[in-house]
C-alpha cells in the first residue's frame, strides 16, 4: 500500500521564482540603505534648529489647481513618487502569479495564508488596545498589516546568510502577498467618494498601456510615459488613492518571455524602474514621510497614545504572532510539513523580521491620521520605533540561527 505524499510548506523553487528571489536579493540592498538614510536626513532636520524649513517645504504647494493637482510636496512625494515605487510591485507581483511562487497552489497556499495571519493578528492587537481606551482610535487598524520588503530583505541578506534558501525565499513570497493585500486594504477602505467616469476613464487608459506594451516587445517610453501619467491623474481625480494605478499599470504588462526572448517585458520593465523606485521615489518619500520629532516629551506623549500603542505592539507582536500561527495552523490541520532543514526558531526569526512595516506603513498612517496631528505624529514615531525593534529582534534571532545552521553543517562535514 503506497503511502500518500505530504506536502513541504517550503520546497525547492521553480526556475522563475529562483529568478525573481536573486533579482530581488541584489537589488534591495542599496535601496534598504537609501531609505534609511532618507528616514536619517528626515528625523535629523525635523529635530534640528532647521525644523521650520523642513515643515514649510513640505507645505509648499504646487500644481495645477484647475486639475485639483495643487497639491503639497509632501503630498506629491505621497501620491505621486509612490506611485513608480508600486508599479514596481505591480510587475513583481504579475511575474510572481505568472512564473514564480504564486503560480503553483501548493506552495503559494503558505505564504498567501502566512501573509493573511500577518495582517489580521497585528489589526486585532490594534483594535483592541484601541476599543479598551477612551482616546482610542480605531479607523488606525491598517496601520501595522504591513512589511516593508526592502527592509525586510535586507536584514534577512545581512544577518540570514547561513540559513536555508527556502526559507528566505518565504519571506520574500510572504512581503510579496503581503504588499498585494495592503494594496486591496488601501484601495478598499481609503477611498472616498469614487467617480466613475474617471475611474472608466483611468481604466480605459491602463487597457492602452498594456497593449502599447506587449507591441514590438515593451512600446515606446515616449508613449507609455505620458499614458502613464495620464492615468495616474485619472485614478487620482476619481477619488481612489493613485499609487493605485501604479499597481493596475505593472500588472497590464506581459510578465512571459515570448518566443526568442530572454527576459519577458515585466522584467525588463521592473530592471529598468527598480533604480527608480528604490534610488529616488521610496527615500524621497522617506525624507517627507518620517520628520517626526522625537524628543523625550514627544516619545513619552506617543508611548501613552493609544493609536501609537496599538502600532508599536502590532508590528513587534501581532505580526509575527500571526505569521508563525497561520503557518502551524497549516502544518497541524493538513498534511503540510516543513522542510526537513527548518525548524520552528528560523520560522520565529524570518517572522520577526516581518514586523518591519516602514513604507506601506507610514503610507496607511498618513491616510488615517491627518499630517502634523497629535495622533499622526504620534503613529509616525511608532511606525518607525516599531520598525527597528522588529529589525533588531529579528536580526539577533536570525544571526543565531545562521550560527546554529552552520555549526550543523560544519559537523555533518567532519
Amino acid at each position: 500500500m503506497s503511502t500518500p505524499s505530504i506536502k513541504r510548506v517550503l520546497g525547492p523553487l521553480t526556475p522563475g521564482g529562483l529568478r525573481n528571489f536573486t533579482d530581488n536579493l541584489r537589488a534591495e540592498n542599496t535601496g534598504a540603505i537609501l531609505l534609511l538614510v532618507g528616514t536619517i536626513v528626515a528625523l535629523v532636520w525635523a529635530n534640528s534648529p532647521f525644523s521650520e524649513s523642513y515643515r514649510e517645504l513640505s507645505a509648499l504647494t504646487f500644481g495645477p489647481s484647475a486639475l485639483h493637482l495643487d497639491l503639497s510636496v509632501a503630498q506629491w512625494a505621497t501620491d505621486g513618487l509612490l506611485a513608480i515605487f508600486f508599479f514596481v510591485v505591480g510587475l513583481e507581483l504579475k511575474r510572481e502569479m505568472v512564473d514564480g511562487e504564486l503560480r503553483r497552489p501548493a506552495t503559494a497556499i503558505v505564504p498567501i495564508l502566512a501573509a493573511v495571519g500577518g495582517m489580521v493578528v497585528p489589526a486585532l492587537v490594534y483594535t483592541v488596545i484601541n476599543a479598551v481606551s477612551s482616546l482610542g482610535e480605531p479607523h488606525g487598524w491598517a496601520v501595522p498589516v504591513a512589511t516593508d520588503i526592502a527592509f525586510a530583505v535586507a536584514v534577512l541578506t545581512v544577518f540570514g546568510k547561513g540559513l536555508p534558501t527556502a526559507l528566505r525565499a518565504f519571506l520574500l513570497t510572504l512581503a510579496v502577498v503581503d504588499d498585494l493585500l495592503g494594496i486591496v486594504v488601501i484601495a478598499i477602505f481609503y477611498t472616498a467618494g469614487t467617480s466613475l467616469v474617471w475611474l472608466g476613464a483611468a481604466l480605459a487608459t491602463i487597457v492602452v498601456f498594456g497593449l502599447v506594451a506587449r507591441r514590438h516587445g515593451g512600446g515606446s517610453p515616449w508613449l507609455l510615459v505620458p499614458l502613464a501619467v495620464l492615468t495616474w491623474g485619472l485614478m487620482h481625480a476619481s477619488g481612489i488613492h493613485a499609487t493605485i494605478a501604479g499597481v493596475l499599470l505593472g500588472f497590464s504588462v506581459p510578465a512571459l518571455a515570448r518566443p526568442g526572448e530572454r527576459q519577458s517585458i515585466a522584467e525588463r520593465y521592473e530592471h529598468v524602474w527598480r533604480p527608480v523606485s528604490a534610488g529616488f521615489a521610496v527615500p524621497v518619500f522617506a525624507l517627507f514621510a518620517a520628520g517626526v520629532v522625537m524628543s523625550p516629551s514627544a516619545l513619552a506623549d506617543a508611548a501613552s497614545n493609544p493609536a501609537a500603542q496599538g502600532v508599536f505592539f502590532g508590528l513587534v507582536l501581532g505580526k509575527p504572532a500571526g505569521i508563525l500561527l497561520a503557518t502551524w495552523l497549516l502544518v497541524s490541520f493538513t498534511k503540510a510539513s516543513l522542510d526537513d532543514s527548518l525548524r520552528w526558531f528560523d520560522m520565529a526569526a524570518v517572522a520577526c523580521v516581518g514586523g518591519v512595516g516602514f513604507t506601506v506603513s507610514l503610507l496607511i498612517g498618513e491616510l488615517s491620521f491627518e499630517a502634523g496631528t497629535v495622533n499622526g505624529e504620534a503613529v509616525k514615531a511608532a511606525v518607525l520605533v516599531g520598525s527597528v525593534t522588529a529589525a533588531a529582534v529579528g536580526a539577533t534571532l536570525l544571526a543565531w540561527r545562521s550560527r546554529t545552521h552552520r555549526a550543523e553543517q560544519e559537523d555533518a562535514a567532519a
